[in-house]
C-alpha cells in the first residue's frame, strides 16, 4: 500500500514539474508526457477504485424510467442474529452437518445450519413443529443481539424500490402491525393485505472464519428458516392481482413461489395452477420480474421451470445456488456439477444461462415472455437479455454490483478500504461452444459478449470485507437492477 502511495506522489511531483516547464517544451511533447504520466497515475490507483469510478460513469438512468411497481406476495418480519449465539442460548450443542429438506426438530436445525455454514452457502427451511418454532422464535427475538427488519423476498425489494423518492410502491403480502411499522411511508399496503400477526423468519447469520465446534464458515451467509402459513400458500397472490387494475403500475415483481415447499405435494400442485391461472389474468403490456429463492425439492423446481410460469413472466432473478438446482431440476448442462467449487465458473454459468433462454426463453418459434435472467453471486454479476427487449442493462448490472457492496458494508456510497475484487481477472465464456477468453479491465469491469441474438453483460463485484449485514442482498441487487433496466415496447 504505501508503495502505491509513493508512487502516485511521485507522479503528482512530476506532473507539478511538467506544468512548469510547459512553455520550454513543444506542445506535442508535452501532450504526450502527459497523457503517459496520467495513464501511469489512474493505473497506480487500487483496482477497487478504479472499478468504482468506471462504474460511476456506467451508471445513467434509463430513458423510460419505472412510476409505479407492484411487488408481492412474500412478506413478513425478519428477526436476525448470530446463528451461533441462538443455538448457544437453546442449548444446542455443536454437531456434524447434515442437509435436511424439511426441519422437524432442534437437531435438524443445528445439523442443517452447520451443513451450509460449512460451505458458506445460503439456505432456507421450513420447520415442521408449530410448538418447537414459536419456542425458537421467542428465544431468538428476545436475544440481546436480535434485530427486526422488513423481511420476504417482494417486501425486501419494494423496501429497497421504495427509497426512490420518484416511485410509487404496492406491497401486497401478509402484512401484520410489526411489518406495516417497519415499511417504508412510500409503500402502499392494500387493507386486503393486513392481518392481525405477522409471520416471523429467523434469519441465522454467521462470519467468514467463525467457528462452531469444527465446523469453520469460508464465506459470511446466513441459514433462514421459518413456520409460514400465509406465505407458504401463497395466501395473498388473488389480492395481488386483483389490486393491479386499480394501481395501474409499470411493473410486476413477484416472489414467494418457494414458500411452497412446505405444502404437501398435492396441495403444492394445485396452488402453483393456481398461481399459473392467475399470473396469467395480469396484462400481458405490463413485464413481470420473478425472484426465485432456495429450493430442495426437484420436481417442485421443474414444475416451476415447465409448468407455463417461466413463460408468463419477462424476467428471472437467482443466485448460484438456485441456478444449479434449476439445471439439475431440469436436466440442463452441467447438471450432474452436485456442488459449486469456490467462485462458480464463469463458462459454466454462462452455459447454463444461456440454455434457459434458449429452451425456455423468447425465441421465433416460441410464444414465451422470458427474455432477461439477473444472475448474482458473491463475486460477479451476469445480465442475459434477448436482444432487442430489454436497454440500459450495462447500467443495470453495474448498479446491482455497487448494490451489493454498498449494502453488505452498510455504507451509502463504495469504501474502497472496505471491499476487494475477488470476481475471476480471466475467465472463459462457454465450456459447450467454442468460447471466447476475456482478460477483466477494472477501467471497463462490465465485459460484454454475445451468442445466438442473446446478450451477456458481466461485471465484478466488490466482496465488503466484513459485512455488516448480508440478509436482503439479492432482493437488493435484483431491485436496483430492475430500476436501472428499461424495457422496450413490443
Amino acid at each position: 500500500m504505501w508503495q502505491r502511495s509513493v508512487c502516485v506522489g511521485l507522479l503528482a511531483l512530476a506532473l507539478g514539474y511538467l506544468c512548469v516547464l510547459g512553455p520550454e517544451l513543444p506542445p506535442a511533447a508535452l501532450r504526450q508526457l502527459s497523457a503517459s504520466l496520467l495513464g501511469t497515475l489512474r493505473r497506480a490507483r487500487s483496482l477497487e477504485a478504479r472499478t468504482v469510478a468506471a462504474w460511476q460513469a456506467a451508471i445513467v438512468r434509463p430513458a423510460r424510467g419505472w412510476a409505479r411497481v407492484a411487488v408481492g406476495v412474500n412478506a413478513c418480519v425478519d428477526v436476525v442474529l448470530s446463528g451461533v449465539k441462538l443455538l448457544e442460548a437453546l442449548g444446542l450443542e455443536p454437531s456434524d452437518g447434515k442437509n435436511h429438506a424439511v426441519l422437524n426438530s432442534g437437531q435438524d436445525l443445528k445439523e442443517a445450519f452447520a451443513h451450509f455454514m460449512e460451505r458458506g452457502a445460503a439456505a432456507e427451511r421450513f420447520f415442521s413443529d408449530a410448538k418447537a418454532f414459536q419456542d425458537i422464535a421467542r428465544t431468538a427475538s428476545e436475544h440481546p443481539s436480535a434485530q427486526l427488519y422488513v423481511g420476504g423476498n417482494a417486501a425486501l425489494i419494494g423496501q429497497k424500490l421504495a427509497t426512490n423518492p420518484d416511485l410509487k410502491i404496492l406491497l401486497c403480502g401478509p402484512v401484520g402491525p410489526k411489518l406495516h411499522e417497519l415499511l417504508n411511508d412510500n409503500v402502499v399496503v392494500p387493507p386486503e393485505s393486513m392481518q392481525e400477526r405477522d409471520e416471523f423468519h429467523l434469519i441465522l447469520e454467521y462470519q467468514a472464519g467463525e467457528q462452531w465446534g469444527r465446523v469453520r464458515a469460508p464465506a459470511a451467509n446466513r441459514f433462514i428458516f421459518s413456520h409460514d402459513l400465509s406465505n407458504g400458500a401463497l395466501n395473498m397472490l388473488e389480492v395481488f392481482v386483483s389490486s393491479l387494475d386499480e394501481f395501474q403500475p409499470d411493473l410486476v415483481v413477484l416472489s414467494g413461489l418457494h414458500m411452497m415447499e412446505g405444502q404437501s405435494k398435492e396441495m403444492r400442485q394445485r396452488r402453483l395452477m393456481e398461481a399459473v391461472a392467475s399470473i396469467s389474468d395480469i396484462p400481458t403490456d405490463i413485464p413481470i420480474h420473478l425472484e426465485l429463492a432456495s429450493m430442495t425439492d426437484q420436481d417442485f423446481m421443474s414444475n416451476i421451470v415447465h409448468q407455463q410460469v417461466f413463460p408468463l413472466v419477462n424476467s428471472i432473478g437467482l443466485n448460484e445456488q438456485e441456478l444449479l438446482f434449476l439445471t439439475q431440476s431440469a436436466s440442463g448442462p452441467h447438471a450432474s456439477l452436485a456442488s459449486w467449487s469456490g467462485i462458480p465458473d464463469v463458462g459454466v454459468v454462462s452455459d447454463i444461462l444461456f440454455w434457459i433462454l434458449k429452451e425456455h426463453g423468447r425465441t421465433a418459434e416460441r410464444a414465451s415472455d422470458l427474455t432477461r435472467i439477473h444472475f448474482h453471486t458473491l463475486a460477479y454479476h451476469i445480465l442475459v437479455t434477448v436482444d432487442g427487449h430489454w436497454g440500459n442493462q450495462v447500467a443495470a448490472v453495474a448498479a446491482g454490483a455497487r448494490a451489493a457492496g454498498t449494502q453488505a458494508c452498510a455504507t451509502d456510497t463504495i469504501d474502497t478500504s472496505k471491499v476487494f475484487l475477488k470476481a475471476p481477472l480471466e475467465f472463459v465464456t462457454s465450456h459447450t461452444e467454442a468460447p471466447s477468453k476475456i482478460s477483466l479491465n477494472p477501467d471497463e469491469p462490465v465485459v460484454q459478449w454475445h451468442r445466438e441474438g442473446i446478450s451477456f453483460h458481466f461485471t465484478p463485484v466488490l466482496v465488503c470485507k466484513d459485512p455488516v449485514r448480508t440478509v436482503g442482498l439479492g432482493d437488493a441487487i435484483s431491485a436496483e437492477g430492475l430500476l436501472y433496466s428499461e424495457v422496450y415496447p413490443q
